[in-house]
């Protein structure tokens, strides 16, 4: 039997808050802010699909550190991959009457009838990489065209327009999709570049399950020389199987997201992932709670919010003497902050 999420107390999950360094908030509210953030206490639920992933618990930290600073009641429910799971956070949120609920990945259809029924109850929702269908509903993305673009460039200036591609990829993920959209037009564009495999999952561990199937695809495609891999997950699994099959010399690896850990992996010596594109995991946490707050102070954050991502490749890494994201944050302006769904009232939040 499928193991259920159970309602928790209004608390934040311990790695979280290691994380963040931060507890719950009760704050008495923001002096001249409109309602219902000039008394603080508002309560806004955090429902995500998948858990696990230096990029998902980054994103949370992001979301908790703006709540903190609105007086917001955050409450976390980790789907855990498990879209059952995430169905059932999101009726309890429903239940629970919470004010706004962010949503965190997830599929329409599993989500359509609740997230409407959420709304006819007056609860205000947002979306992060999860397209809702709806015109009430804003739309949090990372710019996922501009994403796979910049580092497609890259991957065609690195390699040309001739060689055989593996495509690391699972469809019906809204920010995957409109990733590999991209892919599909450079294909067009290119026809001297072949696609000769593809393969992916979502399963957790989503690395280790995907080194183990890219480990089977170098067997039957040993003329591979470049890996499109749009989620830093699968490209950590991609580099694995590189790695322990030794060929991190023949094959590049060309990704989306980044982490300190894929700081240090994009850094290693001969390693074969070498350029990511990337916004800041925690901006755009922190942007999504943002929207949430416009929306219960009556004001409009806009449908599409758009958080713009920084090209980041070794060369860069190793130049710049890059060892986390801190330093990244530090050294690449784009990556530090967005000014996305902001308002003179919402104060920045402390890192």
């Amino acid at each position: 039997m499928r193991k259920r999420l159970r309602a928790l107390p209004w608390l934040l999950s311990g790695a979280i808050m290691a994380a963040s360094g931060i507890l719950p908030a009760h704050a008495a509210g923001i002096p001249g802010a409109p309602a219902p953030f000039d008394k603080g206490d508002v309560k806004v639920a955090l429902i995500s699909l998948i858990s696990q992933g230096d990029f998902f618990q980054a994103y949370r930290v992001g979301a908790v550190r703006q709540a903190k600073a609105l007086g917001i009641n955050l409450r976390l429910f980790p789907g855990n991959g498990d879209g059952a799971v995430e169905r059932d956070a999101l009726q309890q949120a429903i239940n629970l009457g919470v004010k706004a609920i962010v949503i965190d990945h997830g599929r329409l259809d599993t989500l359509s009838d609740l997230v409407n029924q959420a709304l006819k109850a007056g609860i205000k929702v947002v979306a992060f990489d999860v397209n809702l269908n709806n015109p009430a509903i804003p739309q949090v993305e990372q710019s996922d065209k501009d994403l796979a673009t910049l580092v497609l460039g890259q991957a065609l200036k690195d390699n040309g327009t001739a060689f055989n591609a593996g495509l690391v990829y699972v469809a019906g993920f809204a920010p995957l999709d409109r990733r590999h959209a991209v892919w599909t037009d450079v294909l067009k564009q290119n026809p001297n570049i072949h696609q000769v495999a593809q393969w992916g999952s979502v399963d957790n561990p989503v690395a280790t399950v995907v080194a183990d199937q890219t480990s089977a695809v170098f067997r039957a495609h040993p003329d591979i020389s470049v890996i499109f891999a749009p989620w830093d997950e699968f490209a950590r699994g991609a580099n694995l199987a590189a790695t322990e099959n030794k060929l991190s010399s023949k094959v590049k690896i060309y990704s989306a997201d980044i982490s300190t850990a894929d700081i240090q992996a994009i850094r290693a010596p001969d390693s074969a992932w070498v350029a990511t594109a990337a916004t800041n995991p925690a901006v755009v946490g922190e942007v999504s709670v943002r929207a949430a707050a416009l929306l219960l102070a009556g004001q409009n954050p806009g449908h599409e919010i758009l958080v713009e991502p920084a090209l980041v490749t070794r060369d860069l890494l190793v130049k710049e003497n890059i060892q986390n994201v801190k330093d990244l944050e530090a050294k690449v302006p784009s990556f530090a902050g967005s000014s996305a769904a902001t308002a003179s009232w919402i104060p920045v939040p402390q890192s």
